[in-house]
């Protein structure tokens, strides 16, 4: 038995409410408890408050919302062409869209703002905000992708494009002679020799600047952050200078994988460190608690850990490498024919072949197999990222 008496309120005095309840009834006796104070103190006449704003949530879309959306982007379609190629001497595509865009975003607000409160007005125009700036993002990749996909599809329909060089042909002569087989071996011989020395110093710099540490650590880090911005022709010209003038080697296929080496680096060691310092110290806790030496941790802990995000730092760095032109036209050397042998000669690549061209005003033909190849990058890239993320995916238990 609970006795709730009156207390006085502003010289009157409250009605006094004698509410009933069983011990074992805590849930449901609680409930109660409301609904009989409301009866007793004649509340129940009164207005129901109304639904909270945030009893539905924000990012649930009903058939109203979608129409909304439709209505409010057609309807901005409509005025602004109507006041832009009609009332207006406005022209151009660009003013167009971003008048469009400025127009959906005030009519859809004014129009979202009749329903919902300011909470969810604000919700809905932050979300069309981000979701057509990814769209334009989306978009622009996907136009520039197929649009070099169109200028070298003559190319890739032959064969001889994958299996021939180019020594002897001309700029102009037919598709169905030579090809960039020289170009593809060249650049995987390039890459292949780059990733060999620029992986295991990365990931030992970034194991040193995370694990070890020391009074070096901050100088080490701040030396890789200022490489990571260093321009890729300094990489070429300190390899011509160190190597080629210095020590009097030749334009080959190892100065121009020694050049990508010094770019690869520190985009590898610093993601990599980036990844490892997301892996919990409590793994690395455990382990030293059970006896295991500090590199017995860093080899078969946390480095398995973080495998998946270290095989991301290799293809981050390998994806900037793949695709630059201004070292190796320093210190590689473009040739036309085929050459297998990485210390002797010019060795053509890739993103050298299609700077040379596509560069070309007077071959079509050649300006077909620069597309081609092009295309054949970013084939050769997207095969590699997906390949890579499959090996290093987290083998989970199956169920």
């Amino acid at each position: 038995m609970t006795d709730v008496m009156d207390t006085p309120t502003s010289g009157a005095a409250m009605p006094t409410l004698r509410v009933e309840y069983a011990a074992g009834e805590r849930a449901s006796g609680a409930a109660e408890i409301v609904p009989q104070l409301r009866s007793e103190l004649g509340l129940d006449d009164q207005d129901a408050p109304l639904e909270t704003p945030r009893a539905r949530p924000l990012h649930q879309r009903s058939l109203d919302d979608n129409a909304s959306l439709i209505g409010s982007a057609v309807g901005s379609l409509a005025l602004v062409w109507l006041l832009y190629e009609r009332v207006l001497p406005l022209s151009g595509t660009i003013g167009f869209v971003v008048c469009w865009f400025v127009a959906f975003l005030v009519i859809y607000s004014a129009v979202t703002s009749m329903v919902y409160p300011r909470p969810m007005v604000v919700d809905r125009i932050a979300q069309a905000v981000v979701t057509s700036g990814a769209a334009i993002v989306g978009f622009a990749l996907a136009w520039t992708i197929i649009w070099i996909f169109l200028q070298g599809l003559p190319a890739l329909i032959h064969l001889n494009f994958y299996t021939e060089d180019m020594a002897g042909v001309g700029l102009n002569d037919p598709l169905t002679k030579g090809g960039i087989k020289h170009a593809i071996v060249g650049t995987a011989i390039q890459v292949g020799i780059a990733t060999a020395i620029a992986l295991p110093l990365g990931v030992g710099t970034a194991v040193y600047m995370t694990e070890v540490g020391g009074r070096l650590s901050r100088t080490v880090r701040t030396v890789v952050e200022a490489m990571t911005a260093l321009p890729d022709i300094l990489a070429g010209l300190f390899v011509y200078a160190l190597l080629i003038i210095t020590l009097g080697w030749q334009r080959s296929g190892v100065a121009a994988a020694l050049a990508l080496a010094v770019t690869m680096m520190p985009i590898i060691a610093r993601s990599a460190e980036v990844v490892l310092r997301v892996v919990p110290g409590g793994l690395r806790e455990a382990s030293l608690a059970l006896g295991a030496s500090q590199w017995q941790t860093v080899r078969r802990v946390v480095l398995p850990t973080a495998k998946a995000g270290l095989a991301t730092s290799l293809i981050l760095g390998i994806a900037r490498i793949a695709g630059e032109t201004a070292p190796l036209l320093i210190v590689s050397g473009a040739s036309s024919f085929f050459n297998a042998n990485p210390a002797n000669e010019p060795m053509n690549s890739l993103p050298l072949f299609i700077y040379d061209a596509v560069r070309r005003p007077d071959g079509l033909t050649i300006q077909a197999r620069g597309y081609g190849a092009a295309t054949l990058l970013l084939i050769m890239v997207l095969v590699l990222f997906v390949v890579t993320r499959f090996l290093a995916r987290d083998k989970g238990p199956s169920r």
